[in-house]
Formats: structure tokens, C-alpha cells, sequence
């Protein structure tokens, strides 16, 4: 009866760790892409910056 928990147990382990990486390459996929279109997009000049928290 353990050994079937435990294989049970380690299954929705994996299976939810499985879930876990997926949802994480999707949200990196859309922040790539939000990057991509805001690196395209930005203002055009020396100085343009989409973003505004970089000062350098």
C-alpha cells in the first residue's frame, strides 16, 4: 500500500512540476515578444528609451 502512494505521490509531483515549467516558457514567451516590440517601436534618437526605469 506505500509503494503505491509513493508512486502515486511522485506522479502528481511530476505532473504538477511538468505544469509548472509550461506556464513558465509561456510567460517567458510573451515578455520576450512584449521586449521585441518594445526594442522595434521605441522613439527614434541617440536618446530614446521605451522604458523609462533605465537612467544610464
Amino acid at each position: 500500500m506505500v509503494p503505491l502512494l509513493l508512486v502515486l505521490l511522485l506522479i502528481l509531483l511530476l505532473f504538477g512540476f511538468g505544469f509548472a515549467v509550461k506556464v513558465l516558457w509561456w510567460i517567458a514567451v510573451i515578455l520576450l515578444v512584449l521586449w521585441l516590440i518594445g526594442f522595434v517601436a521605441r522613439p527614434k534618437g541617440r536618446t530614446g528609451r521605451w522604458y523609462r526605469w533605465y537612467r544610464w
